[in-house]
């Protein structure tokens, strides 16, 4: 086996001890359709414009009762856990690919979905199945109900519960644990993993976790966790020092890539690979020398070289690893909704900027890997995101904007969007009530020299992909 023998008595779980007995299962559905409505019939704060974050809403509590009522699932499987506002499924998929090349069985739990509800939820790169689902919802569904009756779980605690089941049911010798919004509150943060990552920070969901980037910061350390190592990329100043003071405050080992790890990259071009950026990370224990991020971007290369640092980190933990196993699958990686090219004639891209930070970052990353005569952005997004922000970095990639609205209860109009826009700039925008009108101004606006490029918002992305790539409905 690939694994060292570790120390099980480590109790991962944060629960203190309870006499809530486990449900017994009963069979409540026999078909997977009738079980996937009944998921999507509770609470789902992802559809909510207007969210309270608090202690009520986001009830940890309520979540550990869950999984006490299931046997506690997540405390069966070895964890790292990953926060922070953009480059979360990044870096988990790659940490995923890694260790899965290495011959050990991964668990994967990321949100949100492009398509398929079950891309949350892998193993080995392999989504939960139809008859998995509905197996683990039957199982589930008594302890859902019994905990309903005073304090009903939402459908991210469910989700998250699933998970966990279904990891444990496959034997995976360890899962990459994403969360959802924030950290300190959110439904994951009930395991004690072997590692934990935060990824970039930068302002987002500010109505819920805070207007600057410390408070922000100090809601993702809530996922900290004592004598737990804590890794991070570099942050802005405010961010770092709050980073560091939580993780002294937890006694958390705290390392940063680039600073305390050695860290750097570099971007090159050649006729094998093309534009690319290549990373070299360096410890005490590995040495990555000029792997190829098989991602586009400078910020891709900052998450590869997150996930290679807690890949050493798992490898110290007792994990063994081989860094030309590793390699290989790193170059496996492949990501739905990062600068995704999914039509060719015209060139349409999708990528899942979701914050000012994303979309400067994919402005960039197109500018350095994507060659175009001029480019058109068809945007959307959500009311609760740092709208301005993101629109006063489209214009620095933008020749023209199409505004529109994605299937989110939470979009905001295009001509919201467009006010907002010519209070920025003086560049060329319309708007369209929907996505398929935006693709038929762009389609009209550019020659085949040109790109289109469809962002802002994981719902918008998702639509496009399921317009674009019709056959990819199926499941």
């Amino acid at each position: 086996m690939a694994k060292i023998e570790k120390n099980t008595s480590k109790d991962r779980t944060q629960s203190p001890p309870s006499k809530i007995a486990t449900v017994k299962t009963k069979k409540a559905f026999s078909r997977y359709k009738q079980a996937l409505a009944y998921l999507l019939s509770k609470t789902d704060y992802e559809q909510q414009e207007k969210l309270r974050y608090n202690v009520t809403t986001f009830n940890l509590d309520r979540m550990r009762t869950l999984l006490t009522l299931l046997g506690n699932p997540h405390t069966k499987t070895a964890t790292a856990h990953i926060a922070g506002s953009k480059g979360k499924g990044s870096t988990a998929t790659m940490l995923a690919k890694m260790l899965e090349s290495n011959g050990f069985k991964v668990g994967l739990y990321t949100s949100p979905h492009l398509i398929h509800l079950h891309e949350r939820i892998r193993v080995n790169s392999v989504m939960i199945s139809d008859s998995e689902m509905l197996r683990l919802l039957n199982r589930a569904h008594a302890a859902i109900e019994k905990l309903a009756e005073k304090d009903p779980p939402t459908f991210f605690e469910i989700l998250t519960a699933l998970a966990f089941m279904h990891f444990a049911d496959k034997k995976a010798d360890i899962a990459i644990i994403e969360t959802g919004m924030g950290g300190r509150l959110d439904s994951t943060n009930v395991i004690t993993p072997e590692v934990i990552g935060i990824t970039s920070l930068s302002i987002d969901h500010q109505q819920q976790l805070g207007s600057t980037i410390d408070s922000i910061a100090r809601e993702k350390a809530g996922v900290f966790k004592k004598g737990v190592p804590v890794l991070t990329v570099e942050q802005e100043p405010s961010a770092m020092q709050v980073l560091k003071s939580e993780a002294l405050a937890v006694q958390s080992p705290f390392s940063v890539t680039g600073e305390d790890i050695d860290f750097s990259y570099r971007f090159e071009t050649s006729r094998e690979d093309g534009p690319h950026t290549r990373i070299c990370l360096t410890t005490e224990t590995s040495k990555f020398e000029h792997l190829r991020v098989p991602l586009y971007g400078k910020h891709q290369a900052v998450n590869c070289g997150l996930a290679l640092a807690m890949l050493d980190k798992l490898k110290a933990s007792g994990f063994e690893i081989d860094t030309e196993k590793a390699t290989r699958g790193l170059n496996e990686v492949s990501l739905m909704g990062r600068m995704e090219m999914v039509y060719d004639d015209p060139r349409i891209m999708i990528d899942g900027a979701h914050n000012a930070a994303s979309v400067r970052a994919l402005i960039h990353a197109i500018g350095q890997n994507i060659p175009y005569d001029s480019m058109v952005i068809v945007f959307g997004c959500n009311s609760d995101k740092d709208v301005p922000g993101m629109l006063e970095q489209l214009q620095y990639g933008a020749d023209k904007v199409i505004f529109t609205r994605s299937s989110s209860p939470k979009a905001m109009s295009p001509r919201d969007l467009a006010d907002m826009y010519t209070e920025i700039c003086d560049k060329m925008f319309q708007t369209s009530s929907s996505l398929g009108e935006a693709l038929k101004i762009a389609n009209s606006a550019v020659s085949r020299e040109d790109l289109i490029c469809i962002t802002g918002s994981f719902y918008l992305i998702g639509q496009a992909k399921t317009r674009l790539q019709p056959a990819l409905q199926a499941h």
